[in-house]
């Protein structure tokens, strides 16, 4: 097992490292003793030599059967990808500035570090991670000046009642959560720049808003991780659900000879949904390999009702393209590179709406992130500016290596 993280536990059951003091009731809330029994079960397997765990590495390439650990090359015959998402993410003037973060950063260094990620903090987007982080700040006792949904609240209601129908007791439990957050919450605003101790922004009913801070995090729900999907030969289909490129897989998360997918790297599902996934991934590995595995169609239904749940909060909480069209030629879009919509609409003019060619020509996507922080919008915004829908522009190629590595990691003695 190739861990990015420290010690094992994913994003959502993400560990502080050892001497740290808060416990697991303030870390997972409800789901503490959850985490507890997965944290000491997996411990137990890594020390007694059940699993090969690899901590603090990051496969970066995958090709005929071999997955490239830095300069360890290790040959498999059966591979199963969890690679989770990040966050999704839609540009705003200003938001290459220091101390704006994703919404996803902002939970990390809560959970892994215990820090805030400002005083202030301004926290903007939509989809239920936006309550959540809002809400887990607010618990630690961190400054929360605003939480910014683009989401109009008749799309959320439209949207509710899938969702309340598929998993009512998860749908009251966020409407508790958002509840809490009270007047610090405002819906269907629409987010014009960022300056530097300030988010300007205009309210629902377009009254122009200016709210003082001194950290900003964005996010609008998540984008699969799919780099090592691609490298691994998963073929790629587009989804109206979620507006993005997602591989292709069976109901068992088969996406290829000996390939296996689990989690939101395969579908946006969310932490439940994961877990299912990766159970449904290792019994069909183990199917594969002439092994029985019972409670298959129980978890087959649970997922499909995890499904309906996900496309009605898609609805509930849709990408703000409206956001997209108001933005300057001036504004950044790659952060990494500085490439602005107005070097991108004219690479576009140039070589023709489809994505890789624009991304060559005009470095789009070419930074440290990979693209994994521009690609979507980068990918609309060339869509909206030839008038094609955003899957016809095609998808970024995944490329290795899919995180940044250190020359000297590839070196073998």
């Amino acid at each position: 097992m190739v861990d990015e993280g420290a010690r094992a536990g994913g994003q959502i059951y993400r560990r502080p490292p050892d001497g740290f003091i808060r416990p697991p009731q303030q870390l997972y809330g409800s789901d503490a003793g959850k985490a507890r029994a997965l944290h000491a079960l997996f411990d137990a397997m890594a020390a007694a030599g059940r699993v090969d765990y690899r901590p603090q590495s990051s496969v970066h390439a995958v090709r005929d059967g071999v997955a490239h650990v830095g300069a360890t090359a290790i040959p498999y015959d059966r591979l199963i990808l969890a690679t989770g998402a990040t966050d999704r993410l839609v540009p705003v003037d200003g938001w290459q500035r220091a101390g704006v973060y994703s919404l996803g950063a902002a939970q990390i260094a809560l959970k892994a570090q215990g820090v805030a990620i400002g005083r202030q903090i301004v926290l903007a987007g939509s989809g239920p991670l936006l309550t959540l982080v809002a809400a887990q700040l607010l618990a630690a006792g961190a400054g929360v000046a605003a939480v910014l949904d683009t989401s109009p609240l008749a799309a959320q209601a439209q949207g509710g009642i899938g969702m309340a129908l598929a998993r009512p007791a998860v749908t009251a439990r966020g409407l508790a959560m958002r509840a809490r957050l009270g007047r610090l919450y405002h819906a269907g605003v629409r987010l014009e720049r960022i300056a530097d101790d300030a988010l300007h922004w205009r309210d629902a009913g377009g009254r122009a808003q200016v709210t003082e801070c001194d950290a900003v995090a964005l996010g609008w729900h998540l984008r699969a991780e799919t780099q090592l999907a691609d490298l691994a030969g998963a073929r790629f289909a587009w989804s109206d659900t979620w507006a993005q490129w997602l591989p292709v897989a069976d109901q068992m998360g088969r996406a290829g000879r000996g390939l296996y997918l689990a989690g939101d790297g395969l579908r946006i599902l969310g932490a439940d949904g994961a877990e299912v996934a990766g159970a449904l991934a290792a019994s069909a590995c183990l199917n594969d390999l002439g092994i029985a595995t019972p409670g298959t169609r129980a978890l087959l239904r649970r997922a499909r009702r995890l499904t309906r749940f996900a496309a009605a909060m898609a609805r509930a909480f849709p990408w703000p393209g409206a956001q997209l069209d108001a933005l300057p030629d001036t504004a950044v879009l790659c952060r990494c590179e500085g490439i602005t919509l107005g070097q991108m609409r004219a690479a576009t003019d140039h070589g023709g709406p489809e994505a890789n060619r624009v991304k060559s020509l005009g470095r789009v996507g070419m930074g440290r992130c990979q693209g994994r922080y521009c690609q979507l919008a980068a990918a609309d915004l060339i869509a909206r500016h030839a008038g094609l829908a955003p899957q016809d522009v095609g998808r970024l190629r995944g490329q290795p290596p899919v995180r940044p590595v250190p020359i000297g990691a590839l070196l073998d003695d």
